[in-house]
């Protein structure tokens, strides 16, 4: 549970993580995922133990233009708190406006500004990992965000750059921290490299380095289990870890991160039946988030992730890839071997990996880092994320 307390603690490496007014005893925050982290998702995540959990990227456009779809994505249980959400926007005076929005209607307790993003779509317009190169843009953005939030946190997350020839994060962080951001999460690698090869963790040490030390830094990359927690902390001096991909199929991973950073020793790894339940009750908030017909085909794209390394034949998994209502997944399901113990090759990477590639970039992007102008268009259509 996330309270707020009188006044702040004091906070050191791999003790309560602190933004804003709002303590956690676990230093741990759930990454913003398109079409991942809907409340379904988070609801389950929530379950397992404690952290900051951040909704699906909305679009600072779409919430000034009041697009119906955007306003249906900000949805936070009743019972979650702090609600925090991730904005996009490349425009200072939209961002602002939109911050403006979130703090008159009450849609969040926190906002996170997104400049790691590397999709294509994302960087050919300025947005994402692209922005902070442009560093007096990336400032007039920051600081129109923490203008207009009034007593709502904002925080930052990033990545090292754009490549190994245009690294930014350090500059970057120190522009966010004078701007008055409450925390700031890297994820180390550039843009460049997606999420192929290693988090460069050695980049996470400089920049929390580099910070004002009572500016919470949170490590972000390649957070698979909870040793890689404790060795991120041990090694960065970070103050909390960012998890993204490596919740994927295993939510069970914020109930081993509460216990790795309270000093505990770690639940027991699932067996089949257990992963099957967890699975199961995935499906089951996501149809009373969604409706059935919409949460069951959502379930679809994790069960691979749920059964990776298991004794699943082949056929089997293709139905279950397929299935069409709880009554039909809870058929299937039980015609697997729940005994199994949790494989070893289910440990590791999971979900998006790939290959690094050229960034896509606006025209003559890298001309000018002190060019404070908005990419013409530059803003992403209102498509509700």
């Amino acid at each position: 549970m996330v309270t707020a307390p009188a006044t702040p603690a004091p906070r050191t490496a791999a003790r309560p993580l602190q933004i804003g007014p709002y303590r956690c005893a676990t230093p741990v925050v759930l990454a913003p995922m398109a079409g991942i982290t809907n409340p379904g998702f988070r609801r389950l995540c929530r379950e397992q133990g404690a952290g900051f959990y951040v909704c699906e990227m909305i679009t600072s456009r779409g919430l000034v233009e009041r697009n119906p779809l955007t306003f249906r994505m900000i949805a936070f249980d009743a019972d979650e708190h702090p609600r925090s959400l991730q904005l996009y926007g490349v425009d200072p005076a939209t961002v602002g406006a939109a911050v403006r929005v979130i703090v008159e209607r009450d849609l969040a307790d926190h906002v996170d500004l997104n400049f790691g993003c590397p999709v294509p779509k994302v960087t050919r317009r300025g947005g994402g990992a692209a922005l902070p190169y442009k560093r007096r843009l990336f400032d007039r953005i920051v600081r129109a965000a923490v203008d207009n939030a009034g007593p709502v946190p904002v925080t930052v997350k990033m990545r090292i750059g754009i490549d190994d020839e245009h690294r930014t994060h350090l500059e970057a962080g120190r522009i966010a921290a004078d701007a008055g951001v409450s925390a700031v999460a890297l994820h180390a690698r550039t843009a460049a490299q997606r999420y192929s090869g290693t988090a460069d963790r050695s980049e996470i040490a400089r920049l929390r380095d580099a910070l004002p030390a009572e500016l919470p830094v949170l490590g972000n990359g390649d957070i698979f289990s909870a040793a890689d927690a404790l060795a991120m902390v041990a090694e960065t001096g970070c103050d909390g870890v960012v998890v993204g991909r490596g919740c994927l199929g295993r939510p069970w991973l914020f109930g081993d991160l509460e216990a790795a950073f309270a000093g505990h020793p770690l639940p027991p790894a699932p067996t089949l039946g257990k992963v099957a339940a967890t699975l199961r009750r995935h499906a089951v908030l996501l149809c009373g988030h969604m409706g059935p017909d919409k949460g069951i085909r959502d379930v679809r794209k994790h069960i691979a992730w749920y059964l990776k390394g298991f004794a699943v034949g082949s056929e089997t998994r293709r139905r279950l890839g397929l299935v069409e209502s709880l009554a039909e997944l809870d058929d299937l399901l039980a015609t697997l071997d729940l005994g199994q113990d949790f494989p070893a090759d289910a440990e590791g990477p999971r979900g998006r990996q790939g290959s690094p590639g050229r960034v896509v970039l606006p025209e003559r992007w890298l001309h000018d880092p002190d060019d404070p102008s908005v990419p013409f268009g530059a803003e992403l259509e209102h498509s509700g994320g």
